[in-house]
């Protein structure tokens, strides 16, 4: 499977300004702008706390930004500031018309665990999107079978390792249709030999063009995969471009010191 309605190459899929989130006392988000353009896969890092996770959960609606503008290539623009001069009801028409167009894979897989393998996958398009039932069940086996667990589909969760519930988790999120996936950390919670298997699968639908936001501590696959890097640090993109200038040549001290950190213990296996 590929994505949906190809569009020409440097259409700007999804833009962000001036995004700001607080949480009481603590601003988490001071302005943040992102645009993500078809097929690209952006990939965010940064230390804790730094914001990634809050400006992920904002693309899709999941957080509602206290201000700033969000829209997606043909969907409606949200603007976080003039939400109050808006009913409550167009508000959230516009926050579902987002994330409509995105589907999320999160730290913890989420699965139900008193559905089936092939009962997760096909919740959503069958019974949210109201698609055939015939027609997406035989698209989940077909996905299944592409990340190697066709035989998996009559399985409960607690019967599979950490990282075949991942996989189940990214073909839910495929088999939404959607025009952008969304990682939160998706291996954070794996034991280390089951981080490439996820890995592999999420860089094998990178090459195939899929529109991708990535939030991730593991850098080696940053490297690899992404078109464009965003460092984040205190709410605030430090610095953003092409994997080989990032961790090859960055520009920021408070990029230096961080990939300092990191980098050289990994670089020195």
């Amino acid at each position: 499977m590929s994505p949906t309605d190809p569009r020409p190459a440097g259409e700007a899929l999804l833009t962000a300004r001036g995004l700001r989130k607080s949480f009481g006392d603590n601003e988490v988000l001071r302005g943040i702008d992102v645009t993500l353009h078809r097929g690209e896969v952006v990939v965010l890092i940064g230390p804790s706390g730094s914001g990634k996770t809050t400006v992920l959960r904002s693309l899709n609606g999941l957080e509602t930004p206290d201000a700033g503008t969000l829209e997606v290539s043909g969907g409606p623009a949200i603007d976080f500031a003039s939400a109050g001069r808006g009913s409550a009801r167009e508000q959230k028409q516009k926050r579902y018309a987002l994330r409509d167009r995105s589907a999320m894979v999160f730290q913890q897989n989420n699965l139900f665990p008193n559905l089936t393998v092939l009962e997760n996958v096909i919740e959503g398009p069958w019974r949210v999107q109201k698609r055939p039932k015939a027609e997406v069940v035989a698209e989940a086996r077909t996905l299944l079978a592409r990340v190697g667990l066709a035989d998996k589909e009559g399985a409960r969760p607690h019967e599979l390792s950490g990282g075949q519930q991942q996989r189940v988790g990214i073909v839910r999120a495929l088999a939404l249709r959607p025009d952008l996936l969304l990682f939160d950390e998706p291996t954070s919670a794996l034991d280390p030999e089951l981080v490439g298997e996820v890995l592999l699968v999420i860089k094998e639908l990178a090459d195939e063009g899929w529109s991708m936001v990535v939030v991730t501590h593991e850098l080696s696959f940053a490297r690899e995969a992404a078109d464009r890097v965003l460092f984040l640090d205190g709410g605030v993109v430090v610095e953003e471009g092409p994997p080989a200038e990032i961790f090859g040549a960055p520009r920021h001290e408070r990029t230096q010191r961080f990939l300092t950190r990191i980098l050289r213990p990994l670089d020195g296996d």
